[in-house]
């Protein structure tokens, strides 16, 4: 092995380049199964984020379904999610410029099923015995008011029926195997569905319309996720009821836990159509669920044992099961995720499409490692750690490398194990990297995600702050180069970490929210309620959202900040960022803004992502007066005399 040259961490030379992760990556999304088919999307950022729906074939070919310039993707609840679903080689697709429906086949066009207006639509699922699709509907007609979500039927002809409606929000449609009964969720402000939601059944009868409509679980506190009937016609689903997501089911008249374990066997719904569980036969249930890793697991519907699958992947997401097939989106640390197959009888698992074709020499590679740490109130916070490595550089003996904490978005999300070449790009340039499941993260059961109640912009903040501060006193990184970054909830984080404490030395916001007040007031209906129970009712709790808000004493604010942001986002709009902007500048500090023409709520494109992850870098070697090995183009920096 050739000696490793010595060069100061932030100055390595790494071949995972800004160009070759864009260039060569994928994002893999929803997946479907239809007789011996399997389908599923992937957005492209060569093709400005395209949704592309892509059909495989057993005899190994693959067809694309919807060509540009359609775009399988749907704007319910703005994150979308469901955009597609297939009946018989038929796929049914929102597209997302004019959010209609499309029916296409592998060798036809697409044809418009619905008019065009202000409606969009996501789930759909088919009901083969009247020949029409049953989808959630949320309409935008009438701009003065809150959009309205409603059940509805869509029949071949474009004809909408609305089949249940008087909640804020519908999601999860569901049919039994002969389509005479139906279940689904339901929530209402101000319950986000990781808080509260409920699950209804009703019967179908010939005209379609529905009767015997009956609450099966649920409430304010409970979430319930994922309904599904069984080959045994129970409603089956799961619920966090004893604080962990767990799998039940219900048979008319009881409800009955399935395999309880300290383990989650469900998500936070921030889009719709996730799935953790399906039925492989009569007699199985295939699920896959987190329990310090993602496992694959079947359970035997009689005895209700249950047994862990041996599969290659420690993440796993999507599940989809037919026939004795099983799909879904697999992935490691070491290894980039992909579209498996998966044979339930032989085992044998088939990649049919990887997020990305490249190799990465391991040398250049960074494994996590759990870290748990002390936090306020005598408790304990968690995170992923990402030494620095790269097998071609060592830093001098006497330097620790700066550290990158990543506040995660949501803040209901959590911070992943899977090949991300983002972190890798940064690990093996001599960065440090801690993605921090503060409180409120999923994946710790319910009580840990209600931490965050009340105390947003304080629990997460305090947790990254002292995540940092522990690996400063373990020795392993410089406490004297922190730095903090988020995108959208994260974001907020982020700027909290910066404004209200003396920790970090610069950070950066992607569409990070600033003033709490601006969007209690300025966002879109599915988060319009969101802070009632992070922060507390708004106009009630005004002075409590004026006190959280960063933008309210930037005069606390003392080191660099830089804000990427989307000019077209409707969840965090713009005038966040260009206050806090505005206000930075006015105070004399080292900023950056970057703003990208037609993004929204998190960037497609791939010159922008390749922009944002060269920019961020670049914005600090300014700061800390190191000399990038790359060539990087220059953001502009107002207010900072460069140190290089």
């Amino acid at each position: 092995m050739p000696a490793q040259s010595i060069a100061r961490y932030g100055e390595w030379k790494s071949p995972i380049s800004s160009d070759l992760i864009v260039a060569g990556t994928v994002g893999l999304g929803q997946i479907c199964l239809d007789t011996d088919r399997v389908y599923w999307s992937e957005s492209r950022p060569t093709e400005a984020g395209r949704n592309v729906i892509v059909s495989w074939q057993p005899n190994g070919t693959t067809q694309e379904i919807n060509p540009a310039p359609f775009n399988a993707r749907t704007r319910v609840h703005e994150y979308g999610g469901g955009a597609f679903q297939v009946q018989n080689g038929t796929v049914y697709f929102s597209n997302f410029a004019d959010q209609q429906i499309y029916q296409a086949q592998t060798d036809s066009a697409p044809t418009a099923l619905t008019a065009p207006g202000k409606l969009r639509y996501t789930n759909v699922c088919f009901d083969a015995p009247r020949d029409r699709l049953i989808a959630i509907r949320e309409d935008h007609s009438n701009d003065a008011q809150e959009a309205v979500n409603t059940l509805v039927s869509i029949d071949l002809s474009g004809q909408q029926t609305v089949l249940a409606a008087g909640h804020d929000f519908f999601a999860s449609p569901s049919l039994n195997a002969d389509a005479s009964k139906i279940a689904w969720l339901t929530w209402d402000h101000p319950n986000m569905p990781w808080d509260g939601t409920e699950v209804w059944a009703a019967d179908i009868q010939a005209d379609g319309s529905l009767s015997q409509i009956t609450k099966v679980a649920g409430g304010p506190e409970e979430s319930v996720f994922q309904p599904q009937w069984g080959p045994d016609g129970q409603l089956y689903f799961v619920s966090d009821r004893t604080d962990w997501w767990n799998l039940y089911r219900w048979d008319g008249q009881a409800i009955e836990a399935i395999c309880p374990k300290p383990a989650e066997f469900g998500l936070p719904q921030w889009v719709f159509d996730m799935s953790t569980y399906g039925f492989a036969d009569a007699h199985t249930l295939l699920c896959t669920y987190t329990e310090d890793t993602g496992k694959l697991a079947t359970i035997d519907l009689k005895t209700l044992k249950l047994t862990e699958v041996a599969i290659p992947y420690t993440s796993i997401s999507g599940l989809q099961v037919s026939n004795g097939i099983a799909a879904f989106v697999g992935g490691s640390a070491l290894q980039p995720s992909a579209i498996v197959r998966l044979d339930l009888a032989t085992g044998k698992t088939q990649e049919l499409r990887r997020a990305t074709d490249l190799t990465i020499d391991p040398g250049y590679m960074s494994k996590p490692r759990v870290v748990e740490f002390p936090t306020e109130n005598g408790l304990t916070a968690y995170g992923l750690y990402y030494a620095p490595n790269n097998k071609d550089f060592a830093a001098p003996d006497d330097e620790r490398p700066p550290l990158l904490v990543k506040s995660h978005g949501g803040p209901t999300a959590s911070a992943s194990g899977d090949f991300n070449l983002k972190i890798q790009y940064w690990t093996s340039r001599g960065f440090g990297f801690l993605d921090v499941d503060y409180g409120g993260s999923t994946g710790y059961g319910r009580a840990y995600r209600q931490r965050l109640n009340g105390n947003w912009g304080i629990v997460d903040v305090q947790d990254c702050v002292n995540g940092a501060k522990y690996l400063v006193n373990q020795d392993e990184v410089d406490g004297d180069r922190l730095v903090i970054a988020g995108g959208s909830a994260g974001g907020y984080t982020t700027l909290c970490a910066l404004t209200f404490y003396d920790v970090f030395k610069a950070g950066a916001s992607y569409y990070g929210v600033s003033d709490l007040e601006v969007l209690a007031t300025d966002t879109h209906k599915f988060e319009s309620r969101y802070m009632d129970s992070m922060i507390g009712p708004y106009p009630e709790q005004k002075q409590i959202y004026f006190d959280r808000s960063p933008i309210n004493f930037v005069d606390q604010l003392s080191c660099p900040a830089i804000f990427f942001q989307g000019d077209e986002d409707k969840v965090v709009p713009p005038n966040q960022a260009e206050m806090m902007v505005d206000m930075l500048n006015k105070k004399g500090l080292p900023v950056a803004y970057v703003l990208y023409e037609g993004e929204q709520h998190g960037f497609r494109k791939a010159e922008n992502i390749k922009r944002t992850l060269d920019g961020e870098f670049y914005f600090y070697s300014q700061v800390f007066g190191f000399q990038p090995a790359d060539n990087i183009e220059p953001v502009e920096i107002n207010n900072l005399t460069a140190k290089v």
